[in-house]
């Protein structure tokens, strides 16, 4: 079996087509079929079920599609690697953010990285705090930055802290708390809020802050991200409370300072994986040194 081989079982898989892998990988679709049979001839076993409206793993294909994936890894790491020890910085970036990320001017980073290292390729994938450092921790991430409670310590990955700061209660500009200068929690608990979903680390910064305070509120509306939380504040559905770093940058809403209000830490996390020469230029590019201390 060659790489080739492989590449086209993944494409396979991931597309559940052959017209799509195809597509993909940038061959006709007859070729793709058949390097797929050839394979499945070697290994003696199918890898696929086919029919006319549908194609999936068999119990053998979902054996190998693991050993696949990490064999094209490898070799793409092989080939960064080679390449790096040149000079060149070249492979895949895979950066995970909260939506709210206000440390660094992410699409701002992205863009010098690019500029700096054309042959990398970048992707971004967005997500909860939780499922970031999972994503890290398992190797699917290079690394992502993450938006959590003071005193939160994430297990599994390297990680350092870029910013903390405040949460700013958010309103619709004829909202009755609009022209206030501060307000405290006690005169926020009876309003009506919309936030992220229980138990995630964005609404646990906001929970603890109540019940530390001795209060309870009423969140009527939970969200998955920032731009629809944004628009039902703006509608006058609730208020809502965000890094003051980042209501600053929302357009129509006004920020009211919290006494004692919710905090936020924001940190980078990197995994503990050997990082690839492209995930290392990044962190550098972040004025991370990744280099274990010399004795």
């Amino acid at each position: 079996m060659d790489l080739q081989q492989m590449r086209y079982v993944v494409a396979v898989a991931e597309t559940a087509s052959f017209t799509r892998a195809a597509q993909r990988c940038h061959v006709v679709q007859s070729a793709l079929s058949h390097q797929v049979a050839r394979l499945e001839k070697e290994l003696g076993a199918r890898l696929f079920e086919r029919t006319s409206r549908r194609v999936r793993l068999t119990a053998a294909g979902e054996a190998f599609l693991p050993a696949a994936r990490q064999s094209l890894e490898a070799a793409e790491r092989a080939r960064a690697e080679v390449a790096a020890s040149t000079g060149e910085i070249r492979g895949t970036l895979t950066v995970g953010a909260i939506p709210t990320v206000a440390a660094v001017d992410l699409p701002a980073v992205l863009r010098d990285y690019r500029l700096r290292y054309p042959q990398v390729r970048i992707s971004l994938r967005a997500g909860s705090s939780e499922q970031l450092i999972e994503r890290v921790r398992d190797g699917h991430l290079d690394a992502a930055f993450l938006g959590v409670q003071p005193g939160f310590q994430p297990h599994g990955v390297h990680d350092r802290e870029l910013a903390r700061g405040q949460h700013v209660a958010v309103v619709a500009p004829d909202h009755p708390l609009a022209t206030r200068h501060e307000i405290d929690l006690h005169h926020l608990a009876d309003e009506t809020f919309v936030d992220f979903a229980d138990g995630s680390a964005a609404r646990a910064q906001s929970d603890q802050a109540f019940t530390a305070a001795g209060l309870q509120r009423e969140v009527a509306f939970e969200v998955s991200g920032v731009e629809l939380m944004a628009r039902m504040v703006r509608h006058g559905l609730g208020i809502a409370l965000l890094p003051a770093a980042f209501a600053a940058e929302l357009h129509g809403l006004r920020s009211v300072p919290v006494t004692k209000g919710p905090q936020r830490v924001e940190r980078l996390v990197w995994s503990r994986f050997p990082l690839a020469p492209a995930a290392s230029a990044f962190l550098t590019l972040l004025g991370i040194d990744t280099q274990p201390p010399t004795a």
